[in-house]
């Protein structure tokens, strides 16, 4: 069972940058393909970007260009880097393995004037 902490979520004018971090217990988190994902007030959570155990990348097409995922199996934590933060991107923002398993508490991400 693989246990999962979102942190580094916080409130960013618009254009601004944050960088989002998810720390994975256990020793086996180098074997799972991992996501970040997003859910908006009144909206289905949606995958943002996904990394897969060697680590290749996939971006959802709002955020291609300006967001980041990356991985580091030494340190059992998963990244992402957000910039050119929109309104639009404010959410609360999740991460999980792949296939999914329990849903952390999530980090809030607010990008306002």
């Amino acid at each position: 069972q693989v246990q999962l902490v979102e942190a580094g979520g916080g409130l960013v004018q618009p254009g601004g940058s944050l960088r989002l971090s998810c720390a994975a217990s256990g020793s086996i988190f180098s074997i799972y393909a991992m996501g970040w994902y997003r859910q908006a007030p009144g909206k289905q959570r949606e995958l943002v970007a996904r990394i897969g155990r060697r680590g290749t990348t996939d971006y959802a097409d709002s955020v291609k260009g300006r967001f980041t995922i990356s991985r580091d199996n030494s340190k059992n934590t998963m990244y992402l880097q957000m910039n050119s933060l929109k309104p639009e991107d404010t959410a609360v923002y999740y991460c999980n393995k792949d296939p999914l398993g329990d849903w952390g508490q999530g980090t809030q991400v607010t990008v306002s004037s």
